[in-house]
């Protein structure tokens, strides 16, 4: 019998350790401290997470995770899960479980029950869950043969879990987790014991859910959780959550009379006159932008033969998201879900020199995608939507300065809107894909190269490509903490060559342009929903759809009132009149509920001076200043970013 090999483990900060043969991550941990033995959860090596009693064979890097790493937030969402899915079955025999990942700030179980859950229930199951913790059950890996699981599993009543091991490929292992005497179906990894998930937990909300998302199978009973490191943590989500709930842009969009939507039309907006003003101003600062930058605005039409579809490869892609019609001869019609592909046929109009290049060529461009009824959320999720798209064909070698030049634009078009905390990921190729490797190594390689170039920090978003090249993700965090992905940029060699896209070269041959598809907002609606919901609905003057209400104290001052409003609007503000017969206090509460920004207020004293009252949203002290002084200042501070320009106004 041969000797154990020796074993070196590499810590982070590059210092060796070796050790006489195989060791367990615990096992190093207390090689390091005592201290170090008790906070570790989990031990990564050489890049792969694993338990804690994993056993290191040879010599790898290794780096412990302890509760402070924000990798520990995952493992205790995790393990949440399993100790919600054992309190269930202990409440609740009979009940199967199927499936329970950690997903972000929490983590959720789908369980197959006859009779449905209810808040008391979820209370009862917290409680559990709490004793479950405090019994510190250690988490123990078993690998089990698959028809010995599968039978298992069959045996106990537990269809769905048999049906994941039936699924999963001949050679996968089968590995089983138990917590005391509970155990279920999971690759791991795991805490090292039930008492490291903590208290900081608690039951959100109960859902229905397809077993696999599959609407033709059964309805699930899903229990939402959240899960932190501590109670700080927790207290601060739950704050937010609350936050978030007062911000909430369906009901804000109600308050302030922006938008409707309806069952007649699921999943599409009824703008109101507030609302598309809104959008109007959104509209006009973006083309505004990107007109300085050298983009030239086109129009695509809505309905394009599915023939155009299948050559771009969105058909066989995206064909259940695509809605369809039958037009003359039996035609199959599709209503765009995307503009890429009628950005291109405008630019195969005519013969284009590399002198034309880079062209970017920008649209408003309304697409529509039959999203599942369950996804839909407002006018954050719908099947109606604008992007506000843009291509920019142009050669390989100027990738990178294009790529810059937008990453730029991007970030002062998100400071002008309040946003600066941005992040980026980059998405590279996902397992299903057009293209060959080779194309893909150039597309993500450019990609790369365009991001250091422009001097963006970026995390990897491993496999999130689409599935015609390599993309970069810009996240901006909003005024409560919270993330939003918005803008896009995507290196495409795939598109030009499947629809012929061409240009004539300084060498005078043919070749294939580059596209960048990019987004800075993405879709108009949802960032919409973003701002309202980033602002509370208190928009910054020069953004908000009705920027100043001039209200009268007295019917005696309605003339003057009129006067006020006319110089406003007259300097290019979006103004209304308030003469109404009522007190102004109902007036000024009024309108602070509709988030006016400035409300004028005019009496007699205001008009025999030629004078005016200024109130600002939100502040209790009013300024009184000439009529002329007012319209100049409110002017100035309206101003748009972008310029003067401003829609006219229907108030």
């Amino acid at each position: 019998m041969s000797p154990t090999s020796p074993v070196i483990v590499t810590l982070p900060d590059g210092a060796e350790r070796p050790f006489p043969g195989p060791v367990t991550g615990a096992e190093i941990a207390l090689s390091i401290s005592k201290s170090l033995a008790k906070e570790a959860l989990a031990i990564r090596i050489d890049g792969q997470l694993r338990d804690l009693s994993f056993l290191v064979t040879t010599n790898a890097q290794v780096s412990l995770v302890t509760r402070s790493d924000e990798e520990a937030l995952d493992l205790i969402r995790h393990d949440a899960a399993h100790v919600m899915a054992e309190a269930v079955q202990a409440l609740y025999p009979g009940t199967q479980v199927t499936i329970g990942p950690a997903i972000a700030n929490g983590f959720y179980y789908d369980f197959a029950r006859p009779t449905p859950f209810t808040p008391d229930d979820m209370q009862k199951i917290e409680a559990k869950m709490r004793e479950i913790v405090a019994a510190n059950r250690p988490f123990t890996r078993e690998e089990w043969p698959r028809a010995q699981a599968i039978t298992y599993f069959q045996d106990k009543g537990e269809k769905y879990k048999a049906e994941l091991i039936t699924a999963l490929p001949n050679d996968a292992a089968i590995s089983i987790y138990r917590q005391g005497e509970w155990l279920d179906l999971c690759r791991g990894p795991h805490l090292p014991s039930t008492a490291k998930v903590g208290t900081a937990f608690k039951l959100m909300r109960l859902a229905g859910a397809y077993w696999r998302g599959d609407h033709r199978n059964e309805m699930l009973q899903r229990i939402y959780g959240t899960a932190w490191r501590d109670d700080k943590e927790l207290k601060a989500h739950l704050t937010q959550l609350e936050e978030a709930e007062r911000r909430d842009h369906r009901r804000l969009g109600k308050e302030m009379d922006l938008f409707h939507l309806q069952e007649e039309a699921v999943g599409s907006i009824f703008w109101h006159p507030k609302g598309w003003m809104l959008w109007r101003v959104l509209e006009n600062y973006v083309r505004d932008r990107i007109s300085a930058a050298g983009y030239v605005e086109v129009r695509t039409p809505q309905l394009i033969d599915r023939v155009l579809w299948e050559q771009s490869g969105h058909w066989e892609k995206f064909r259940a998201a695509m809605f369809t019609a039958i037009a003359d001869e039996d035609k199959v019609l599709a209503l765009k879900p995307m503009n890429c592909p009628g950005h291109v046929q405008i630019f195969r109009q005519g013969i284009k020199s590399y002198r034309d290049l880079p062209l970017r060529m920008a649209e408003f461009g309304a697409c529509h995608r039959n999203e599942p009824s369950g996804a839909l959320h407002g006018i954050m999720r719908v099947r109606a939507f604008t992007q506000d798209d843009a291509h920019i064909f142009c050669t390989e070698d100027q990738i990178t300065s294009e790529s810059v030049a937008f990453c730029r634009l991007l970030e002062s078009v998100y400071r002008d809107f309040g946003f600066t905390d941005i992040s980026v990921k980059f998405s590279d190729r996902p397992p299903v894909r057009a293209g060959s490797d080779a194309v893909w190594d150039r597309a993500e390689s450019a990609l790369r190269a365009a991001v250091e170039a422009a001097r963006l920090p970026y995390t990897l978003n491993p496999g999130e490509g689409a599935f015609y090249g390599p993309k970069l993700e810009f996240v901006l965090r909003d005024a409560i903490g919270r993330d939003w992905q918005c803008g896009t940029l995507q290196v495409d060699f795939v598109l030009p060559e499947r629809l012929d896209a061409e240009y004539v070269g300084e060498d005078g041959a043919k070749h294939r342009p580059v596209m960048l598809h990019r987004a800075i907002l993405g879709s108009m609606e949802r960032f919409i929903g973003v701002l309202i919901e980033h602002y509370a609905g208190r928009f910054p003057i020069w953004l908000a759809p009705l920027q100043v209400v001039v209200a009268t104290i007295t019917n005696d001052a309605d003339g003057y009132g009129g006067e006020v409003a006319a110089a406003l609007k007259k300097a290019g503000l979006r103004v209304a009149l308030d003469t109404r017969n009522e007190k102004i206090n109902l007036k000024v509460r009024e309108h602070s509920l509709q988030k006016v920004p400035v409300l004028v207020v005019v009496g007699n004293r205001e008009a025999e001076n030629r004078a005016v009252a200024l109130r600002r949203l939100g502040g209790k002290d009013q300024e009184i200043m000439a009529l002329d002084e007012a319209v100049a200042k409110l002017r100035e501070e309206a101003r748009s970013p972008a310029g003067d320009r401003v829609p006219d106004s229907p108030f």
